[in-house]
């Protein structure tokens, strides 16, 4: 019973003992009248707006027209910009597939959730926004890559999908399922998992980059390799970029646009070094373009600081809930129950330039292909500054890149300055921390942690990241070495190091 029509019947049940039987034949009809009143407001006055949320896979946040990619060429995301908001500061903190899509889906960070590997799921009794939207009536459905468990804790319709795109047997994904979604009467919150622009970039016509003319950002080294992996690369975005378009398509021709939040956000960095796997801005800043006429205004840009997690809070707020009030299903280290994240609804409709101080990130390399026996990295980083500690630097850094991916050994090859070539090894040898000045030095190359001018910076920083892992109950090295207990299926994992003991032997 809404509470419009208990205000009704409780009038009734007060004044019933005084009344007459014409009375109470009147009270009776305003009482149906209140329950078909609010029946209206809610299915045609006030309908709930529905969301669409389309992630890339694996997308640098700048490769795309509107966030600064002289080169790569993206029609609808550029659309999707010019009718909507794009966010300048949106970070995830984990640069892997699996904690970056549990952190938008549960609003909480890596540890506390218990997805912080990739290929991991979160603790039983998790909520998600499959609970949160699904109690409120809508159809909440996935299609495409999955990367999250267990089911309990995303019980949402799956419309299936590929986990992984070898570029073979047929298309991507079949966008034509998400028909009888966007066409139900009830409201719907759609997120649309394809797998582009994640390697191996067999997908879209590299013809339309031709390697020699494109230009090499100064945060990569330009070499022939470089330039025919771009080409591909490039190629899978505008690939991508037209399964945008024809998502966006089906909800105009549904009669839904007006009605919902479209989202477009471009998941971690590349694949590249110093993108996905690592705590730089390259691997943990985000690309994200909202749209919802009338409500936001278009072609507007905002640089507040943003993060994943705030982003489920921010959608609970924008049909009308109070994310405050919620119960995620598990406490942080304080006794907390509610999100990691806060609502930047207000940053949606351009009234503030401000959300969060400070954004978090944490990488966990046990688990990952070829990766180290422990390598976790944290970081914490304000507007101006990163502060990265790397706790098993003593080691050396072990993944796909360096391990099997000859662009690693291309780039030192063919660094073409000393200091170019102290940049790309320190990918794989870094020290305990790093500090950067991002206005200085936005692509995180010289790393100021030994200056003696920045001590007091330091200092601060790391405060600040000592008292979030301590909220999230992070204990570092100890939490890295149960990341094996956090994936599902991964079978008899062995980290790069004992390859290479075993083989010595």
């Amino acid at each position: 019973m809404n509470r419009g029509t208990k205000f009704c019947y409780d009038v009734i049940l007060k004044i019933k003992p005084i009344l007459g039987v014409l009375q109470i034949l009147v009270f009776t009809f305003i009482l149906n009248s209140c329950k078909a009143k609010n029946k209206h407001n809610f299915t045609q006055e006030k309908p709930r707006p529905n969301i669409v949320l389309f992630l890339a896979d694996d997308m640098t946040w700048r490769d795309s027209e509107p966030n600064g990619n002289p080169d790569v060429k993206t029609p609808h995301i550029k659309k999707l910009a010019s009718e909507g908001i794009s966010l300048d500061n949106m970070f995830t903190s984990t640069a892997m597939c699996a904690p970056t899509r549990q952190q938008l889906m549960t609003g909480l960070f890596p540890v506390r959730s218990g997805a912080f590997p990739n290929h991991s799921e979160v603790y039983d009794g998790v909520k998600s926004l499959a609970h949160y939207f699904g109690d409120l009536g809508y159809r909440v459905a996935l299609v495409g890559k999955q990367h999250y468990g267990p089911e309990t804790s995303f019980p949402m319709e799956y419309l299936g999908g590929r986990q992984h795109d070898s570029g073979k047997d047929g298309a991507d994904i079949d966008l034509r399922v998400i028909e009888p979604i966007v066409n139900d009467d009830r409201p719907f919150f759609l997120i649309v998992a394809q797998n582009q622009p994640h390697s191996p970039w067999n997908r879209g016509n590299p013809g339309m980059y031709d390697p020699d003319k494109l230009q090499v950002p100064d945060y990569m080294e330009d070499t022939p390799k470089t330039r025919e992996g771009l080409s591909r690369y490039y190629a899978e975005i505008t690939y991508m970029d037209s399964l945008l378009g024809k998502t966006l398509e089906f909800v105009e021709i549904a009669g839904k646009t007006k009605n919902t939040i479209s989202i477009f956000t471009s998941e971690q960095g590349y694949s590249y070094p110093f993108g996905k796997w690592t705590c730089y801005d390259l691997g943990l800043k985000t690309a994200f373009i909202a749209k919802w006429l009338g409500k936001i205004h278009p072609g507007t840009r905002n640089k507040a600081t943003t993060q994943y997690v705030d982003v489920l809070p921010t959608l609970l707020e924008a049909i009308g809930e109070v994310p405050q009030k919620i119960n995620t299903g598990i406490p942080d280290a304080d006794g907390n129950r509610g999100f990691d994240g806060h609502s930047f609804l207000r940053v949606l409709m351009g009234e503030t330039e401000l959300h969060r101080e400070y954004t978090y990130g944490i990488q966990t390399t046990r688990g990952i292909i070829d990766g180290s026996e422990s390598y976790p990295i944290r970081s914490v980083r304000s507007d101006k500054y990163r502060y990265i500690q790397n706790l098993s630097y003593e080691t050396n850094f072990y993944n796909i890149v360096v391990v099997r991916d000859s662009i690693y050994k291309d780039w030192i090859q063919n660094a073409k300055t000393q200091e170019e070539l102290d940049w790309v090894k320190k990918y794989q040898k870094r020290p305990y921390e790093e500090l950067y000045d991002l206005e200085k030095d936005p692509f995180e190359k010289n790393n100021l942690a030994g200056n003696s001018e920045m001590t007091e910076v330091k200092k601060e920083l790391s405060i600040v990241l000592e008292n979030w892992m301590n909220k999230q109950g992070d204990k570092g090295v100890e939490t890295e070495m149960e990341a094996l207990n956090r994936q599902k299926g991964k079978g008899n994992w062995m980290s790069h190091d004992q390859k290479l003991k075993e083989k010595s032997n």
